[in-house]
């Protein structure tokens, strides 16, 4: 048998294996205790693990933190892609696809919502690394408003507004401070979403505000 193989597995199967057990034992120190409960030592006491294995898949604590913040940040990005990837010429239907998919990742494991969104207020890494990976969040919605803009200034100005005011709606929900249901806050955000398509459609003016 060769060298690298042991018990049915091979050392790279091993060695993904060891990785998947820190990253998952580190979501559930994250999403539950906050970053600052995430170190070695928790992780490898997690996992049973020393911390030789740990160093063989991350050169720090904070390069672990980054990386479960990524793949919840990647999941809820893949979640909106396969969203609003679906064809349908129905603006309704594609917006609340899209805010369903996106508080499914929040909601269903409130860990994760905990994650993404309220850590980085606490956290200047995460929210740097947060603001970088903004532009993939604002692109989505912006294709949405470049279907009917009158001008592209128009569509980046409404991406950037919807952003900010559905990220404080969706932390605000978290926290428990907007006390709503979750179909009322779907609901909201839909309408919220249709809102910026018309003041998109409309250039972005007070048409008809008297």
């Amino acid at each position: 048998m060769s060298s690298s193989v042991w018990a049915g597995t091979t050392l790279e199967e091993r060695r993904n294996g060891r990785r998947s057990a820190l990253l998952a034992a580190a979501l559930e120190l994250f999403g539950t205790e906050g970053s600052q409960a995430v170190t070695v030592r928790s992780v490898c006491r997690a996992t049973k693990l020393t911390d030789r294995y740990f160093y063989e898949n991350f050169a720090n604590r904070d390069e672990l933190v980054l990386a479960v913040y990524d793949q919840v940040l990647d999941e809820a990005s893949e979640a909106l892609t396969r969203a609003v990837a679906q064809p349908n010429d129905n603006p309704v239907e594609v917006a609340r696809a899209a805010v369903d998919a996106f508080v499914a990742v929040l909601a269903d494991d409130r860990r994760k919502g905990r994650i993404l969104l309220l850590e980085p207020q606490a956290d200047l890494t995460l929210r740097e690394r947060g603001l970088a990976r903004m532009p993939t969040f604002e692109g989505l919605i912006r294709a949405q408003l470049d279907t009917v803009a009158t001008a592209p200034y128009v569509a980046e100005l409404g991406a950037s507004a919807l952003i900010g005011a559905l990220s404080n709606l969706f932390i605000g929900w978290l926290e428990g401070t907007l006390k709503v249901t979750r179909e009322q806050l779907v609901d909201y955000c839909v309408a919220l979403l249709l809102a910026g398509l018309r003041l998109a459609s409309e250039g972005g003016t007070s048409q008809g505000v008297t």
